[in-house]
């Protein structure tokens, strides 16, 4: 099932429980699926990595926001990005643990021959294509960086 069948799905049934935040989540996801779906030059239908690429980049400004209102004592707003996060978190694949990134990223060093700090671009290409969607890539670029300074 298609991510958007999926969401409007999940939003009749959001609306039947009255469960405004997943609601309003739900929504900005169906907001977003149709905008990126009218961008000039994009396909009418996006692919299953194009979703998950889109709900990757709603968690990441959703935890950004938080942090921001975190920073300025508005924890009720805080509490409300947060909510949507774990809402949004559900539609994602399965996130790598930090100990199976950093086995997998030891791997492509290996394969790729990469062994100074100078290599970062090659093996952060290389891991981006293996490990799209399956882990955070501000950690990614963290270990890789770790990795090939030592």
């Amino acid at each position: 099932m298609a991510l958007s069948d999926q969401i409007n799905a999940d939003l009749k049934l959001a609306m039947l429980a009255r469960d405004e935040v997943r609601l309003r989540t739900l929504r900005a996801v169906k907001s977003a699926i149709l905008i990126a779906g009218t961008e000039k030059g994009a396909a009418t239908v996006l692919s299953p990595e194009d979703e998950i690429k889109l709900l990757q980049k709603l968690v990441k400004q959703r935890k950004e926001a938080a942090e921001i209102y975190g920073q300025q004592g508005r924890k009720d707003l805080e509490e409300s990005e947060l909510a949507e996060v774990s809402v949004l978190e559900i539609y994602l694949p399965k996130q790598m643990s930090q100990e199976e990134i950093t086995a997998a990223i030891k791997e492509i060093i290996t394969s790729v021959g990469a062994t100074s700090p100078a290599d970062i671009g090659k093996v952060m290409g290389a891991v981006s294509k293996t490990l799209s969607g399956k882990a955070d890539n501000r950690l990614v670029s963290q270990i890789v960086k770790e990795l090939l300074s030592n």
